[in-house]
């Protein structure tokens, strides 16, 4: 019995044993199954995330290239310094807060980061952080020194160096506004790296490689390369000289007439609808977007300062030519006398009078010039900028016309201009539209639009009646240099025709010639219309008074015309006001030295040629005789310094311009410097006649620009050295001329 007992006992131990072993069999090979098979690819993952150092290498974003391929934007090589915390907690004590310090230490210093900060880092429980983005290579190379110098420690384990890229602007504040700027993660934040992002914006690499327990890459163990993609690059319409001369000009007139609100300036051609310049001042270095200038600075420390650092920084990155409407003032004119003729409403020779009031419906409004015009035609009334007679047109046109025609020349929508940012109009619609809203819309007030919208109008009424779209981006290129996409010229519709367009011109040309001589271009037909707009709402909101907008739009060749010139100077707070003496004559420099550059030769009058420079020839190394021969045959006097025979140095360089009757100045012994300097006069307020004068008696050239030829008396304005510097004798010194109109 006992035997059976054992028997029975064993057997039953075995049966329990076999159905444990059976379970725990089950139980293996289902979770080895879900883990190999249901669960694979996601173990798999987890296991390449322990294993695996996956990380993205960012895409160069595309170039941006002015119309003659000089470089706006490019992105260079830069780097990303990280650290790998994790690692660290694995060290003994002991090295563990050594190597937390010497961290510390080496990157505060290097990376411009106070210590605790540092230390701060070295202790974050997670795998990766970020150090600082986009250094340069020098920076890296001091990271990898540092490294270096601490191998002992084994800091390459935890310090790593990501190669990334940084956007740079090489001519700092050139067309800043249109460039815009990208953020730190290299995505375009305004003007056209925001527009065209996608378009600029490359497709991004990727390495995958080894790691080990510590986080550290182990690259020659295994690695996968996936090569970043270089984004498309823009060609744009803006050339950099042309930029470069709006801004030199308009930032010359926003500091002599202490704009307070920026000022702006667009040149475009009227005949494709390419922009070649659009310049705002003041702007911003695009390189440090974030920075503000000295002046905006010290708008903020002021003790009761009523603006943020945000809202100074929003205003300078501002576009002003497309992101800012305002009213045109007589500039505006333009619009409505196309609109008459076209109607056929009147002509240039149909005769009004000016009394210097006139009635609307009840309201009074006057003509700038006191006591009226008297009699005069259409075309004196362009002349002489006559609000009466162009009030008197306006009705005649009738509210439902001039709807039809301000929609019709693109002044009710945005233009579609290729930048980001575009306001629309505020305009009065013309169910809303009374006597009293024409009355004050056909010289340009109580509505608001953009500069570029009046540049694309303005252009239609001169180019024979085209409305174009405006564009900057001329075309998208990819990184072999295949063209992606072109910019065609896109004709909107013919708002006016060629026979409206041609007595318009004649009528503009009219305004520069007989009118607004600040305008005028030595060897150059030009045409244009000046304004003098209040800003009535501001001055009302704030009850400040003599808030104006100075502003001038220019046509050259007038009688077969390229280009516009569109200059607006914002709340000028100077000695004027008027568009007149404010902004007609930069309008003028523009075109000075644009006109030449766009090959046009110039053709003088017999008046001009009497200040025509003369180009400075080359009497280094001649004879002293036959140096103040040359020099005397051009109309040019001599000085000569010291007792040699032959001409070492000269003033002015070969090169360089004088007027006639200007002087040379000869060296001819290398030690002669007595007596070679003197001090430049304040010209502003003489007559050209006078300038020259004294510019002779201080031993001095003098290059005369802008309205010199005024029957009127032009004066002096404004030079291109400052008053009292000490130069050396024979400097030439640029004097810029206009008359002292009030004409709007």
């Amino acid at each position: 019995m006992a035997n059976k007992a054992n028997k029975m006992m064993l057997t039953r131990i075995l049966i329990i044993m076999l159905s444990v072993v059976i379970l725990f069999t089950s139980v293996s090979a289902f979770r080895l199954t879900k883990i190999m098979i249901i669960d694979g690819e996601k173990m798999q993952s987890l296991a390449s995330e322990q294993q695996l150092y996956d990380t993205l290498v960012s895409a160069p974003r595309g170039d941006i290239y002015d119309s003659k391929m000089n470089l706006l934007a490019k992105s260079d090589t830069a780097y990303t310094i990280y650290l790998m915390p994790n690692g660290i907690k694995d060290l003994k004590k002991e090295k563990q807060e050594k190597v937390k310090n010497q961290i510390a230490t080496g990157i505060s210093k290097i990376l411009d980061i106070e210590f605790e900060k540092a230390y701060s880092y070295t202790e974050k429980n997670t795998y990766y952080v970020i150090l600082k983005k986009r250094v340069d290579k020098t920076v890296a190379d001091k990271i990898r020194e540092f490294l270096s110098e601490n191998s002992d420690l084994g800091l390459a384990k935890y310090i790593g160096i990501d190669e990334t890229t940084k956007r740079y602007y090489p001519n700092e504040n050139l067309a800043s506004v249109v460039l815009g700027f990208v953020g730190d993660d290299n995505q375009g934040l305004s003007g056209l790296e925001s527009y065209y992002d996608s378009a600029l914006t490359g497709v991004a690499g990727r390495v995958v490689a080894a790691k080990n327990a510590h986080g550290s890459d182990m690259p020659f163990s295994y690695q996968i390369v996936e090569e970043a993609k270089q984004g498309n690059s823009l060609v744009l319409s803006v050339d950099s000289y042309i930029q470069h001369v709006a801004e030199k000009y308009l930032e010359q007139a926003v500091e002599a007439n202490k704009a307070s609100n920026r000022g702006a300036c667009v040149i475009m051609n009227v005949n494709t609808g390419a922009v070649l310049a659009m310049a705002v001042k003041g702007d911003f270095n695009p390189n440090e977007p974030f920075v503000l200038s000295e002046a905006d600075e010290a708008l903020l420390s002021e003790e009761n300062a009523t603006v943020t650092r945000t809202e100074l920084l929003n205003k300078q990155w501002r576009n002003k030519a497309v992101s800012d409407t305002y009213e045109p003032g007589s500039v505006f004119k333009i619009i409505t006398a196309a609109m008459a003729l076209e109607e056929n409403v009147t002509n240039l020779e149909q005769h009004y009078n000016c009394g210097y009031t006139i009635y609307v419906a009840g309201q009074v409004y006057h003509c700038h010039k006191k006591g009226g015009h008297g009699a005069l035609n259409f075309k004196e009334a362009m002349v002489g900028s006559c609000n009466p007679v162009f009030i008197t047109v306006g009705q005649l046109v009738g509210a439902s016309t001039f709807s039809k025609y301000f929609e019709a020349f693109g002044l009710s929508k945005k233009t579609e201009i290729d930048l980001p940012g575009e306001a629309g109009s505020v305009y009065h619609k013309q169910e809303k539209m009374g006597p009293t809203e024409l009355a004050s819309s056909s010289f340009g007030q109580t509505f608001k639009i953009t500069p570029m919208q009046l540049m694309t109008a303005a252009s239609a009424a001169v180019n024979g009646g085209y409305l174009l779209k405006p564009y900057i981006v001329n075309k998208i290129v990819d990184s072999n240099g295949n063209i992606v996409k072109t910019t065609e010229r896109t004709v909107k519709r013919q708002v006016v025709s060629e026979t409206t367009s041609k007595q318009l011109r004649e009528m503009l040309k009219a305004v520069v010639k007989d009118g607004v001589k600040n305008a005028y271009v030595s060897g150059y037909e030009v045409g244009g219309k000046t304004g003098t707009s209040e800003k009535v709402a501001e001055m009302q909101a704030s009850g400040e008074r003599g808030l104006y907008i100075s502003s001038f739009m220019g046509f050259a060749p007038i009688d077969n015309p390229e280009i516009a010139v569109l200059v607006m100077i914002d709340e000028p707070r100077g000695d004027s006001h008027f568009g007149s003496t404010v902004a007609a004559p930069v309008a003028s420099e523009i075109m000075r030295e644009l006109l030449p550059y766009l090959g046009y030769e110039p053709q003088y009058t017999e008046e001009e040629l009497k200040l025509f420079a003369i180009k400075v020839p080359n009497l280094v190394d001649k004879t002293v005789a036959d140096a103040k021969n040359e020099a005397l045959g051009l109309g040019l006097n001599v000085r000569i310094i010291g007792n040699g025979e032959t001409v070492l140095k000269q003033l002015p360089v070969y090169g360089e311009t004088i007027s006639k009757g200007g002087r040379i100045i000869i060296y001819t012994t290398e030690d002669e410097t007595a007596d070679t300097v003197t001090t430049v006069p304040d010209f502003t307020g003489m007559t050209v006649s006078e300038a020259s004068t004294a510019a002779s008696n201080a031993g001095l050239n003098i290059k005369f620009s802008g309205n010199t030829t005024s029957s009127t008396g032009a004066r002096a304005y404004d030079q291109d050295v400052e008053v009292n510097t000490e130069v050396t004798i024979g400097t030439t010194v640029t004097v810029y001329f206009r008359e002292s109109t009030t004409s709007d």
